[in-house]
C-alpha cells in the first residue's frame, strides 16, 4: 500500500543495483568481473568538483578507475573499478519521472558499466534495449 512505501535505505538500493546486475546479459555481467558496486547518498566534495557538477544532485552515478580498453598488465597497485550509484540524486530523479526506480537504477547501472568497457552511447542503450522489465 501507499502510505507504508517508503525510500530504499543505501543497503536496499545496493541490493536493488545487484539484482539489476543479475538481469543483464551473461557475456556484459562476465566482464564486470572485479567490479565493485557502491550505494552513497551524494557524490563527495572532490567528485562534484571534478565533473563540474552544479549541485549534489546533478550525478547519478559514476564510474571510477581504470576502463577495459586502457588496462594492461603494467598497472599495479591501482585502486579496484568501482561504479558508484548516488541514491538521493536516484530517488529525486524518480520523484520527477514516470520511470520505475528499478528502471532507473537499471539504466544508471548500465552507463556507468559501459565507461568501464568504452561503449557509446548507442552501445549502451542496445543493452538496455535488450534487457526485459
Amino acid at each position: 500500500m501507499w502510505h507504508q512505501a517508503k525510500a530504499p535505505d543505501l543497503a536496499e538500493m545496493e541490493d536493488m543495483a545487484h539484482a539489476m546486475l543479475a538481469l543483464l546479459p551473461e557475456d556484459f555481467r562476465k566482464l564486470c568481473a572485479g567490479v565493485i558496486i557502491r550505494v552513497d547518498d551524494f557524490p563527495t566534495d572532490e567528485v562534484l568538483e571534478e565533473m563540474q557538477a552544479e549541485t549534489e544532485f546533478d550525478l547519478l552515478g559514476l564510474f571510477q578507475g581504470v576502463g577495459l580498453p586502457f588496462q594492461s598488465q603494467d598497472n599495479t597497485g591501482q585502486l579496484p573499478n568501482m561504479i558508484w550509484l548516488y541514491r538521493r540524486p536516484i530517488l529525486d530523479y524518480w520523484a520527477e519521472h514516470d520511470d520505475t526506480l528499478g528502471h532507473i537504477v537499471r539504466h544508471v547501472l548500465i552507463h556507468e558499466i559501459g565507461h568501464h568497457f568504452g561503449l557509446s552511447d548507442d552501445d549502451m542503450e542496445a543493452i538496455e534495449a535488450g534487457v526485459a522489465d
